[in-house]
């Protein structure tokens, strides 16, 4: 069963049949989903199933092995905001939160990586967004973890055309920080109208928060509303 936010718009995200892998190694089977504009997607699964893959091909990184997953919003694959798992060396950055802020249009830059005005009220615009005003002129460096997160989360929205991609947002955060995080994404996709996918270990909330589930598992998906999701037993453990 699949359900929508708005069912009359064309998918931003439309996955046919595809068989999902690298090197010819097959990891997902005949997978069929679409995202509409507004869903909150969480991806889950246990480690080695696929999901990593799926969001690389989601990213335009692989291609599908068989069927096909397309991507319709302005610049394709290349405009979905992509929040990673956070580093080590990206939890050390030297710089203030502006300017780490503000590097997430370089893609957009091409071959003249100098901020424009309008660039600077941008960025301005999404630190505001996202509360942060108050920390940025502070180092990034000196930041907590849940303050980073945000941050980069921030950094992630400038480049984003429509869709926001995540994997693990909450790892290594506090309890309190990681509440956090999950409201401010609610926020962002009820109040703001951005479709978010999320991968995710964290299937309660997944559950709390997502429109939909995508569950894959043995290399079978289950894809459907979580009301759905939670009273069928393909659920995988916490």
């Amino acid at each position: 069963m699949e359900t929508s936010r708005d069912n009359s718009a064309a998918p931003v995200i439309e996955c046919e049949r595809a068989s999902i892998g690298f090197d010819n190694r097959t990891f997902i089977e005949d997978l069929s989903f679409r995202v509409y504009p507004g869903d909150f997607v969480s991806i889950v699964g246990e480690n080695g199933s696929g999901r990593s893959t799926l969001m690389k091909t989601i990213l335009g990184i692989l291609r599908p092995l068989r069927g096909t997953l397309s991507v319709n919003i302005p610049g394709g694959s290349r405009g979905i905001g992509f929040l990673p798992q956070m580093s080590d060396v990206a939890r050390d950055l030297p710089a203030k939160v502006r300017d780490v802020v503000l590097t997430g249009l370089l893609s957009h830059k091409g071959l003249w990586p100098f901020f424009t005005k309008k660039d600077k009220q941008k960025a301005a615009a999404v630190i505001d967004r996202l509360h942060l005003t108050d920390l940025a002129n502070r180092p990034y460096r000196e930041l907590s973890g849940g303050q980073q997160q945000r941050v980069m989360l921030a950094r992630t929205l400038l480049s984003a055309e429509q869709v926001l991609l995540l994997d693990e947002p909450v790892t290594g955060l506090d309890a309190a920080s990681a509440a956090e995080l999950y409201e401010t994404l609610r926020s962002l996709n009820r109040e703001d109208g951005l479709t978010i996918l999320m991968v995710t270990h964290d299937v309660g909330s997944a559950l709390a928060n997502s429109t939909k589930i995508l569950s894959i598992e043995g290399g079978a998906a289950y894809f459907g509303a979580p009301e759905d999701f939670a009273a069928t037993d393909v659920s995988p453990a916490d």
